[in-house]
């Protein structure tokens, strides 16, 4: 067992069926992965995308960058503190007080919060900037926006080896912001089964080629088993609408199924209209993978 694992410890996760109106009448099967109760706050895929990242670290400050509802800021924060280690996050925007529940929650977890403009922001990956942020905050290692390089990618790939590949579906969906958890788990798939991301960005068409690049510079295939949906974000990332609120709540009303307008609530609802516009063959399983992210509950609120 690796450090990042004996600290941090995975809860295996169990597989729910959801018993829904427009499944039944599209003859399909329903399942989730409730892979956000793997950890109670470096949950789902976040858990997977930091695992190498973490233990690769040879200095003890970790430097990274999100939105003000950022999964990927929240898990960070946390795992820093479990491990005692120091972290940075770099948020685009301006500090609005008082804070939302996921930047809250990152500085009672001990994170130094950094607010840049967007337009810095969007600089981020540049040489220049990264030497001022050193300048500022000293030595660091560094993870990228929403946890996505090939560290993460090896670590979803391994969750897909290990939990997904042997679980009997056809088609699996998940929710996507960068494309890194959705790369490893089709090499974890090894080109079997269909994968479908939906994009939780408003004009997502991107993530095609940011997936392909990761295939491609990871692991050296490119795979045709997948496909990005991009007609659900409900207005962009973190925006929402009155229909996805009102999904959100039947949801954990109905069937006891938790989950956030940011990442999983447009999963679900595309699952469901997919499965309502004949996306997938009668008698076909469909497996929706639960990513995790519920602080953003309250961090709408």
């Amino acid at each position: 067992m690796h450090y990042f694992d004996a600290v941090l410890r995975y809860s295996e996760t169990p597989v729910t069926e959801i018993h829904d109106a427009a499944c039944e009448q599209a003859g399909i099967r329903l399942l989730v992965k409730r892979e956000d109760l793997n950890h109670p706050w470096v949950s789902g895929n976040k858990w997977w995308k930091l695992k190498y990242n973490l233990e690769k670290l040879t200095v003890k400050t970790i430097l990274t960058f999100g939105g003000a509802f950022s999964n990927h800021i929240f898990a960070t924060a946390a795992a820093a503190k479990e491990l005692g280690l120091e972290s940075i996050g770099v948020i685009r925007g301006e500090r609005i007080e008082p804070l939302n529940h996921t930047l809250t929650f990152a500085e009672q977890c001990g994170m130094k919060l950094h607010f840049i403009s967007r337009e810095m922001y969007r600089r981020k990956g540049e040489p220049d900037f990264i030497a001022s942020m050193k300048e500022r905050f000293g030595n660091f290692f560094l993870i990228p926006e929403g946890g996505t390089n090939s560290l993460a990618v090896k670590g979803c790939q391994e969750f897909a080896r290990e939990k997904l590949s042997h679980l009997d579906f056809d088609f699996l969906m998940l929710p996507i912001g960068t494309g890194g958890t959705m790369a490893g788990i089709i090499a974890g798939l090894e080109g079997r089964r269909q994968v479908l991301g939906v994009s939780v960005l408003k004009n997502g068409g991107f993530l095609s080629n940011d997936i392909g690049f990761l295939l491609q510079n990871n692991f050296g295939q490119s795979y045709g088993n997948w496909e990005v949906l991009t007609s659900y974000d409900h207005g962009g990332y973190a925006k929402v609408t009155q229909e996805l609120l009102d999904l959100v709540s039947a949801m954990k009303m109905k069937h006891n199924l938790p989950l956030d307008t940011v990442y999983t609530g447009k999963l679900m609802s595309a699952v469901l209209k997919e499965a309502e516009r004949g996306r997938f063959q009668r008698g076909s399983t469909v497996l929706a993978l639960h990513t995790g992210g519920l602080q953003g509950i309250g961090g709408l609120s």
